[in-house]
Formats: structure tokens, sequence, C-alpha cells
């Protein structure tokens, strides 16, 4: 079913970087209606991944739909394993638990764990190999890059600015410990109250906005505010610095207000029931 209860919609720009606070995080928030999202402050001055976790549990009884920018899971379908050699478990939720026992990062980081499998599962650097080699991709990415929307990027690749792999090892760990508070779409069915996490794709919400390929990133207020308009929003209320997470989670968080009753988006064909309960499916693929 397509969910219709929604009234609140949030979008969380990631971090997968060391240590314990994390400028690169925003979190932007907006209700039903036309004003345009606004960012939430952090309690202590600059986002924590576990002060992200604790707002987002405050908000388990809310009907809140919240996009987290990272990928929920690697590929399993094609490769029939996350870390082929590895004894790995074969579901997403099993997946994370087996992330969080190996992961001791501070403030639920994982680049430990990438670090120690680089060069059998990740490509941190030319030492590694040849980096096509480790270039495998989930269903969804594959399905995204068929339709013609552009190259993806894999969990596999944790080199360079445009990798997503730190940022989602340490999502991982977060929906660890989210548990069941909040159900996690589509590795749990859409709830018809309260909270529900879904993984967004923050380019996607850019290109539906108008913003043309190669300018996904919008630092100026005239630029954001053409881009929200064209999703149905007002402007936004000026910021005190512009950068590409806070203009980022603001206009996904419009993205998902204008787009949250669209079946298609919550019930993609090529989702079935293994990837949902593998790897998952990024919201606004269909």
């Amino acid at each position: 079913m397509t969910p219709t209860h929604f009234t609140r919609f949030a979008a969380i720009d990631w971090s997968g970087a060391k240590g314990a606070r994390h400028p690169g995080i925003a979190l932007a928030l907006c209700e039903t209606g036309t004003a345009a999202p606004t960012l939430v402050s952090p309690p202590r001055g600059i986002w924590s991944r576990a002060d992200i976790l604790h707002w987002l549990r405050d908000q388990a009884d809310t009907p809140l739909l919240v996009g987290f920018d990272f990928s929920f899971a690697p590929p399993y379908v094609m490769r029939g394993a996350y870390l082929p050699g590895e004894d790995t478990p074969t579901t997403a939720r099993a997946f994370w638990a087996y992330v969080d026992a190996h992961a001791p990062d501070a403030d639920l980081g994982a680049a430990s764990f990438l670090e120690a499998r680089r060069g059998t599962h990740f490509y941190l650097g030319a030492r590694d190999g040849t980096k096509a080699d480790f270039l495998h991709f989930r269903r969804c990415e594959a399905h995204h890059n068929a339709a013609g929307f552009g190259k993806p990027s894999t969990v596999y690749d944790a080199i360079g600015a445009a990798q997503v792999a730190k940022a989602s090892f340490a999502g991982m760990r977060l929906l660890h410990h989210l548990g069941t508070d909040v159900p996690i779409w589509p590795f749990d069915p859409a709830p018809t109250a309260g909270a529900c996490v879904v993984e967004i794709y923050t380019t996607i919400a850019a290109r539906a906005a108008g913003v043309r390929k190669g300018l996904s990133k919008l630092r100026d207020p005239a630029a954001l505010d053409v881009a929200l308009g064209v999703l149905g929003s007002a402007p936004h209320l000026p910021l005190p610095r512009y950068t590409d997470h806070a203009t980022d989670a603001i206009l996904t968080a419009a993205w998902l207000r204008a787009n949250r009753a669209r079946p298609e988006f919550w019930h993609p064909p090529a989702l079935t029931a293994q990837i949902a309960r593998t790897e998952g499916w990024t919201f606004g693929i269909s």
C-alpha cells in the first residue's frame, strides 16, 4: 500500500567522517503546505551521528517521512554475498549488526571496518589494485543507470569526493541502533501511522527541481529559491552560510513532501522481496 498519513518531511545530509562532531551533517524539516524547509539546529552546535539517532527516536510516533542520503546496504543479489569470502549474514538487518560489531569507531563511525578490508573488498587507493574490480552495484543502482540517470556510486569505492562508502557503513550502524523503533523501508513495510525512514539520493531531487546535470549543488539563495519553486515551495529563510549540505537537505525535504504519495516510488516494479530484505531501494527510483 501507499502511505498517505505523512504530514512532516525531513532530509538528512549524512557524513561518514571520523570523529564525534560532523559539519557535513545537515537536517532540514518541513510540514504539509508550501513553507520552505528549515534547518534543525543541532543540540550542541554541530551534529553528531548519535544526536541524529536520538532525534529520530524522538520522532517515532509522529507522521514523519525522513530520508537519509546513504546506501542502506551493499550489493548482494548479483554476487550472492555482501563481502564474498567473508562469513557475513544474508539479510540487511543482520549485516547492520555485523558492521556494528566489527566497527569500534567513535560516534557510529565505520572507517576502521573499511580500512581492515581494503584491497579485498574496498578500494581506498592505487595500491589496492584496479579500481574497476571493486565496482559492484545493487539492483536499484543498475536500474537507475539503465534508465539513463547517470553513473551510480558503489559502497566498495572509498576514495574521492564522490565516494559514499564511509557514510553508508556509518549509516548502517545507525540503522542497527535504530532497530525497530522506526520502520525502515523497504526492509519493513511502509507504515500506516508514525514515522518512516527511506534512502534518498539528493541528485534525484535536484534533477526534479530543474537543476541541470553537472550543477547539482546549489550554493546561493537565488538558485535555491528557483529550485524550491519548481517543487511547489515558497522561498527559504536566509541561511547564515550556504553549504552543499544545507541546501541539499532543504531541497530534498521539499522534494519528499512533493512526492511522498507517488505509488510508483513505494512500489517500483523491479523491487522484489529478495532485494527488499537484502539490498533495499532508493526512494524515487521507479
